[in-house]
């Protein structure tokens, strides 16, 4: 279904924000502290990935942190020294990058090849964030993410015992993913204990910060009250995607793509994804040699995609690996259309972040999956795409013939997300509202009422 046929009426949902009426705010604003001289605010990010990553949840922890400290406050983050692709060489301990400093600890670097190898990765994580954590000095926010999953412990246990306001970012729900793939049983003990104790961090933290209102509507099912909930998105950034025009594109003509319509999947294609559709694409397609998909990147799912090229002799399938954050606008505007997928069952466990950074390059979005979800909702509201249901592949294919056939509708298509990017989530301006919320929190150390009412609006609503 194309997005120029008539939509569903759908009221636009205003952003959520945090409501802080019955706190007593500081005098000249949440950041005076900080433009006054006294004692700047300190703030302890936990995330097993930061800089140099190329991990998702890594470049949009670098991004918040550098604009917090561009912003006078003392940012630390506590990470792992292994990297996300195992055999990169590991970065120092200790190191101050862009007026953040890093605490880097011992991790294995195993990868993501198998369960196993994760949960080694993860826990030497743990080890060594839990030692670590308790040998630096006091902070006034502990900000704490989901990977590795139930790190937000660390965050825990420093509210409890050294005073820090606890802010849980919710990148994605764990054990919740594992539960919904099948990969994990309620019924097995450690798991329920593993499902007990994310659950307990959600309800312990003084705010946790969700990605969009059905991922808010599966941390309200957890206990967690609507007014310690705030909806930030995640983001990409201006100066880093931004439009090129196809002729003349320097990557294009480089890989050998100039006059073709390439159809591009750009991150990790992961468990939560789903590369059926897009096989299926390319198996249709594949005596157009105007039509080509490009996956750039890595993931457990793109195996799928090499077996089949490897095994039907699919010419218009190509890979590459990841490139360089430096060279996103580069890469991500090599596309013509951009795909995006996700299974159902991860509505609201996860919100593919790619899909800004599609809308930022101002090239049309191609979503296969759930009718309601973060990605569904934004596509059919900015008019930038089309959204198709998982195992429809014949619409996917429709739907790229239509964009291939009409360069005019997919430039309109992509004119739209790109404004709708700049409008709702380009960096500055998410990170405008994780610097209000800072200085809210650092300004009293721990909130002495949470306010009542809805703070985050609900999918349902």
């Amino acid at each position: 279904m194309v997005s120029d046929i008539p939509k569903p009426s759908s009221p636009r949902r205003p952003a959520s924000r945090w409501r802080a009426e019955s706190r007593r705010p500081m005098a000249g604003g949440p950041h005076a502290a900080i433009r006054s001289g006294r004692r700047r605010p300190r703030i302890l990010f936990v995330n097993q990935y930061y800089w140099p990553d190329h991990a998702s949840t890594a470049q949009h922890l670098t991004d918040l942190a550098e604009s917090l400290a561009d912003r006078g406050y003392e940012c630390h983050v506590l990470c792992a020294r292994g990297r996300y692709e195992p055999g990169v060489e590991p970065p120092p301990a200790e190191e101050e990058h862009n007026g953040v400093r890093i605490h880097r600890v011992r991790a294995t670097s195993l990868g993501r090849g198998s369960v196993i190898k994760r949960m080694a990765d993860y826990l030497s994580f743990y080890l060594g964030a839990f030692r670590k954590a308790f040998t630096l000095p006091g902070f006034d926010v502990v900000v704490t993410l989901t990977t590795p999953p139930i790190i937000g412990l660390v965050g825990t246990l420093l509210r409890r015992l050294r005073g820090s306001c606890q802010v849980y970012w919710s990148m994605d729900l764990h054990p919740d993913a594992s539960l919904a793939l099948g990969q994990m049983s309620r019924r097995n003990p450690v798991v329920a204990l593993l499902s007990w104790l994310s659950d307990a961090v959600y309800r312990q933290s003084d705010r946790v910060v969700v990605l969009g209102p059905y991922m808010a509507d599966r941390i309200r099912s957890k206990g967690v009250r609507d007014s310690r909930m705030i909806e930030i998105p995640v983001w990409s950034r201006l100066d880093e995607v931004y439009p090129i025009p196809r002729e003349g594109h320097p990557m294009r003509e480089a890989l050998g793509l100039s006059g073709k319509f390439v159809v591009m999947y750009s991150g990790n294609l992961g468990m939560a994804h789903s590369a059926v559709e897009f096989v299926e694409a390319a198996r249709r397609l594949r005596d157009r040699d105007d039509v080509v998909f490009l996956f750039v990147g890595g993931g457990p799912r793109l195996r799928e995609v090499k077996e089949a090229k490897r095994l039907e002799g699919l010419e218009n399938v190509r890979l590459l690996d990841y490139v360089p954050r430096e060279q996103l606008h580069e890469s991500l505007t090599v596309a013509d259309a951009h795909l995006v997928s996700m299974r159902p069952e991860m509505t609201g466990i996860v919100v593919p972040g790619k899909l800004y950074g599609a809308m930022a390059s101002e090239r049309p979005v191609l979503f296969v999956g759930p009718d309601h979800s973060e990605t569904a909702d934004t596509i059919r509201r900015a008019g930038c795409g089309v959204t198709v249901r998982l195992g429809e592949a014949e619409a996917l294919v429709r739907a790229i013939e239509h964009l291939a056939a009409d360069p005019g509708a997919a430039a309109e298509m992509g004119r739209k997300g790109r404004e709708a990017f700049l409008a709702e989530f380009e960096r500055d301006g998410c990170c405008d509202r994780w610097a209000e919320l800072m200085g809210e929190l650092a300004g009293d150390r721990r909130p002495a009422a949470v306010p009542d009412g809805p703070a985050v609006a609900s999918a349902s609503a």
